[in-house]
């Protein structure tokens, strides 16, 4: 490898690692406050919490390194344009392949390693996630001896407990049942504990009361010195693991179980989510490519009506939105399994011939023309703001 082309692939991949690190940041946060509620509802403590939460990452880090490798090339070859190393390289003799080479062995090992993670860690992941979550919704005990809180067992069940009490006993009881349909039952313990009856978890309350209302606004109060509340049922459902075919590991997607019932009720979307593996570590050469047809010539920066690096991503937006909507029709639609393969063989043919031919890939005219002037009324409006705050601050020294 040349001189210049280890000093381009070195530029790129300090802007591509700065790129990733923020954009996985970003996206992981969004989706790890969804996941917040495994404390508040559960009762878990934050070490499950953070362990969900690194889970959910490898499933991310498919989507986010393409874009963070578009952004990497387009950047580093603006850069290069406006500092006018290209047209350097351009007027040594190099040809436009020295510019090409070291970006592309880059999106080949962008492209390699997110098929790792795609199909070798990503399954394990979602698997030990789905396994964590159900543990969790599943632990009775740490649910109930929350204090002074509501906590939601169940969709129409709820449950809390004023204090506990020694010897693993506990205290101001109250249970809300609204699951069978048409019935309310409100239940009220002052004492009880969690006790183990034949391998079952039972609630057993002491010394309350049950209210039992109708639609129709019939009520009855029903007093007892002790009852014992089942929860077993809840909590081996909680425990129960359903895989998805988005859990399954490849090797079993290639040959599921005939007697899989998600198999069977719906096989196609078993070979869509393969469809999607095999298709998604395209994207990170597809993307590579787009830079270079956007910002790898050394003219097309002075030349472009938009900033090449907004052109690369507008277009990279376009082509990735049209793989997901494919792979999200491949799950009914056999037929769409053409196009998840077809949009990253099509764009990237496109990129090339752009490559070869020595033509810049720029959006349409309309497009630019459009973003040119959102970018000048945002330009001009935020330079008026500025001047308005600038005259506040001298008219208020003025008057102090």
């Amino acid at each position: 490898m040349k001189v210049v082309e280890r000093y381009i692939m070195r530029r790129a991949f300090v802007v591509f690692l700065a790129a990733l690190v923020w954009t996985l940041a970003i996206v992981w946060t969004t989706q790890v406050l969804a996941k917040i509620d495994l404390v508040t509802d559960s009762g878990q403590s934050s070490l499950t919490f953070f362990e969900v939460a690194a889970l959910i990452l490898p499933s991310i880090i498919p989507i986010v390194v393409p874009f963070a490798l578009v952004v990497a090339v387009a950047q580093t070859l603006s850069v290069m344009n406006s500092d006018s190393e290209l047209a350097v390289v351009n007027a040594a003799g190099a040809s436009r392949w020295t510019i090409v080479r070291p970006i592309m062995l880059l999106a080949v090992a962008a492209s390699v390693f997110s098929f790792a993670v795609d199909n070798g860690i990503d399954p394990y992941a979602r698997q030990k996630n789905r396994a964590l979550v159900a543990q969790s919704r599943a632990d009775l005990l740490s649910l109930i001896i929350q204090e002074g809180t509501f906590r939601k067992i169940e969709d129409g069940l709820f449950l809390q407990i004023g204090e506990r009490l020694p010897d693993n006993r506990l205290g101001g009881i109250f249970v809300a049942d609204s699951r069978e349909e048409g019935v309310n039952l409100v239940y009220y313990a002052k004492t009880g504990s969690v006790v183990e009856r034949g391998g079952e978890k039972v609630l057993m309350m002491n010394d309350g009361v049950i209210h039992r209302k109708t639609l129709t606004g019939d009520l009855s109060v029903i007093r007892f010195t002790s009852y014992a509340f089942d929860m077993s049922a809840f909590m081996a459902a909680a425990s129960e693991v359903t895989l998805l075919p988005k859990d399954q590991t490849t090797q079993y997607l290639l040959n599921p179980n005939v007697n899989d019932k998600l198999y069977q009720q719906n096989p196609q979307q078993y070979r869509a989510e393969v469809d999607q593996r095999f298709s998604e570590w395209l994207y990170s050469m597809v993307f590579a490519l787009i830079a270079l047809a956007v910002a790898g010539d050394a003219r097309s920066h002075r030349e472009a009506r938009v900033n090449p690096l907004i052109t690369a991503i507008t277009i990279s937006l376009f082509v990735r939105w049209l793989g997901f909507f494919a792979a999200s029709k491949a799950d009914e639609v056999p037929q769409y399994a053409y196009m998840v393969y077809g949009v990253p063989i099509v764009a990237s043919v496109v990129a090339i011939w752009f490559i070869v031919s020595n033509r810049t890939m720029e959006l349409p005219v309309a497009w630019a023309d459009w973003m040119t002037n959102l970018a000048s009324r945002f330009g001009d409006g935020w330079n008026a703001l500025k001047l308005r705050w600038s005259r506040r601050g001298t008219s208020g020294q003025g008057i102090g």
